[in-house]
């Protein structure tokens, strides 16, 4: 497939609806970059894309001219079964990454079979410069080593973090907050020490209280360990 074939097929796929929506909640993006194709359709086109082997060609042209191209992107990465192909494009493509949505919906399926190389790959990713590489090295964190493979070292390296990025300081109150949730007992002490800057101490706070996995005891007590900024007179 050309790219003129796959921008083609991308505008049949328009909804200018959607479009509008999806500027509205991706400040970072370029409005002129979105196409408005809804997400499921960009899933078919993936996997299509994965059984058929065309995606090759796609991957190799880099930057993307459109966000769906990214999402598609994206998407295919998340479907490569083969570790070291995966890894080696997902390492390319994480440079171009520029916004919240293509970050938090790549998700490699092949990491759930390898997480001992994927933990390698998450120390460097949250040591990166760039923000978008963070987010998704602690959203990895966050969605393979919450569980049986938790460990309290893994909050400590969140917990370390700082920076002046909006989404990557809101990816580690969300990381936190769905902490709390699994492993209460282990991240709690993070939350009464206030191991995290304030903003996002007091985010994941209020994460964690919007959670239904938060008892109703766990969030009254959470609500009281909130940093509360002194006014000036």
């Amino acid at each position: 497939m050309t790219k003129a074939d796959l921008h083609k097929e991308l505008y049949e796929l328009q909804d200018l609806t959607y479009r509008d929506m999806q500027i509205k909640i991706i400040p970072t993006i370029n409005p002129e970059s979105v196409i408005g194709v809804r997400t499921p359709e960009l899933r078919t086109m993936a996997k299509e894309l994965l059984k058929s082997g065309d995606y090759r060609d796609f991957i190799k042209e880099l930057p993307h001219k459109y966000f769906e191209e990214n999402q598609l992107h994206a998407f295919i990465i998340s479907g490569i079964k083969d570790l070291n192909e995966c890894m080696e494009e997902l390492e390319k493509f994480l440079h171009y990454v520029d916004n919240w949505a293509t970050c938090d919906q790549m998700s490699p399926r092949i990491f759930k079979k390898h997480k001992e190389v994927l933990l390698k790959h998450i120390k460097k990713w949250i040591r990166s410069k760039e923000p978008y590489t963070i987010r998704f090295g602690i959203g990895m964190l966050m969605e393979h080593f919450l569980d049986d493979d938790f460990d309290p070292l893994y909050p400590e390296m969140v917990a370390k973090l700082r920076s002046e990025e909006y989404y990557v300081n809101m990816m580690i109150a969300w990381y936190f907050a769905t902490a709390l949730a699994k492993q209460y007992e282990s991240i709690l002490p993070f939350i009464e020490e206030k191991r995290l800057d304030d903003w996002t101490h007091n985010k994941a706070i209020q994460k964690s209280v919007e959670s239904r996995r938060i008892t109703e005891e766990q969030k009254l007590y959470l609500k009281s360990l909130k940093v509360v900024r002194p006014k000036f007179l």
